[in-house]
């Protein structure tokens, strides 16, 4: 299943920064973002920050990812970005999609 262009952004950004693989660090992250309570597919840059703020220096540390608290507060500062760059989710809600097809924008 495909993850938000946010999901997507952190998960690559995790298994260059540490030690984990690409499947450690989605597996990690979507832990993370299921303790929230949000979705993969449809996390914003903005919840994301706080995930990661929040909860995933813990999960970093029960992997034994050295430095987390820096690594998350860079992870934060790129997520920022990604959000001023407009950055959506990956998948439309149902009412943004009848919208478009009623031929509002």
């Amino acid at each position: 299943m495909a993850g938000s262009q946010a999901f997507e952004w952190l998960c690559e950004a995790l298994t260059t920064g540490s030690s984990l693989d690409r499947l450690e660090a989605r597996g990690t992250v979507r832990i993370a973002i299921k303790e929230a309570g949000l979705e993969a597919r449809s996390v914003s840059p903005s919840e994301l920050a706080v995930v990661v703020q929040r909860i995933l220096p813990r999960e970093l540390r029960q992997r034994g990812v050295n430095d987390e608290g820096t690594l998350c507060d860079r992870f934060v500062a790129g997520l920022r970005n990604l959000e001023q760059s407009g950055a959506r989710p990956a998948a439309d809600t149902p009412d943004a999609i009848f919208r478009r097809l009623g031929g509002e924008a």
